[in-house]
Formats: C-alpha cells, sequence, structure tokens
C-alpha cells in the first residue's frame, strides 16, 4: 500500500530539513575550528614577537658587564704533557695553545661564542703581578666604558685596552689579588679561521 502522495512530501521536506541541519551544523563545526586556529596562530604570533623582542633588547644592551667565561689559564710544569692527558683522557681537542671551547650565545643561538683553556709553564710571567697560579678571563660588554667604571670604583687596571683582530683586552686585579683578563671578543674571527674545537 502506497502512501499518499501529501505525505510522501512530509516525509521527503524532513528529511531536507534534516540534511540541511546535517550541513549547517557542519559549517559551524568547520567555523569554530577556524576560529580556534586563528587565535591559536595569533598566540604564537604573539609569543614569537615576545620572544624576538626580549632577543633585540639583549643585543642592543649598553650595560658595561661581564657576559661569561673566555679563558681559563693555570700553571703547569710541563704544559704539553697536561694538554696531551687531557686530550686522551677527557676528550678535548688540542691545539699548541690548549682547547678551544666552542658553545652558542644565549642571546643569539646562531652564534657561535669561544672559551679558550690553556696551560701555561710554571713561572710564567704572564700571571704577574699576582701570586697565583691561575688566571681568568672574562667575556666582557663595552669594555671601554667598563675600564672607567671600574677606575671610578677604584680598582686596580693595570694596563691599557689592547685591540687585536679578535677582540679587546685588558687587565685588572681583584682584592684578593687575582690578576683578571678582561675581553670584548669578535668570535666571528675564531669561526673563519676553523679548526678542531671542544664542544
Amino acid at each position: 500500500m502506497s502512501l499518499p502522495q501529501h505525505k510522501i512530501n512530509i516525509v521527503r521536506n524532513m528529511k531536507k530539513q534534516k540534511f540541511f541541519r546535517y550541513v549547517a551544523g557542519m559549517i559551524f563545526i568547520f567555523f569554530l575550528a577556524g576560529c580556534n586556529s586563528s587565535k591559536k596562530l595569533e598566540t604564537e604570533q604573539k609569543s614569537a614577537s615576545l620572544i624576538i623582542s626580549e632577543n633585540t633588547t639583549s643585543m642592543i644592551d649598553s650595560t658595561p658587564k661581564v657576559t661569561g667565561i673566555g679563558g681559563i689559564f693555570f700553571a703547569t710544569d710541563d704544559p704539553k704533557a697536561t694538554k696531551e692527558w687531557y686530550g686522551k683522557n677527557l676528550g678535548l681537542a688540542i691545539d699548541e695553545y690548549g682547547s678551544p671551547f666552542e658553545f652558542r650565545n644565549a642571546n643569539r643561538p646562531e652564534e657561535i661564542n669561544y672559551l679558550m683553556w690553556s696551560p701555561f709553564k710554571t713561572g710564567n710571567e704572564y700571571f704577574l703581578p699576582s701570586k697565583k697560579e691561575f688566571m681568568i678571563n672574562y667575556r666582557v660588554l663595552h669594555i671601554e666604558a667598563l675600564v672607567e667604571q671600574l677606575k671610578s670604583n677604584g680598582v686596580t687596571v693595570l694596563d691599557e685596552i689592547e685591540t687585536y683582530d679578535y677582540g679587546k683586552f685588558v687587565h685588572i686585579m681583584d682584592p684578593d689579588g687575582n690578576k683578571i683578563e678582561l675581553w670584548e671578543p669578535v668570535d666571528s674571527v675564531f669561526t673563519k679561521m676553523g679548526g678542531k674545537t671542544t664542544k
């Protein structure tokens, strides 16, 4: 027994309405997903902008100060044997001066920085006037301004700033009689030179 035509039309209309509700529902879901993606993208862009802003601030830091360790120098009776021991047993990449350590700049990760580990012959004059058998080299920003600041604070500055292709150097004394080397580096010179590094 077939349904009357008007009932058939009612059924068809109900199916059409159900289909349209389904399509509308799917469009709404995709719209919400798109909104969430846009909000996520906007959040990520804001985070990226913040990171860039922080890095830019660090890059243009004009404060004269120490930013890290640039070298570790110490006395030994036989520098050659000491270098060979460290190379053999601890895996240091050894050259004629010691071992250059390679690391990344915290504010500019694409930039390679260096620290020099170097044994000196006992009794060498490089550590004078300190009576200690070691000297620490500190990486610094704005060495000229830092030296002026140190002088105004009554710190003993041992020499004048010397400039080389790979940076500027000056030496000071701390209250315990330790000679300190300050270095404003030009790391790109070492990067161009190449060679093995400890990393």
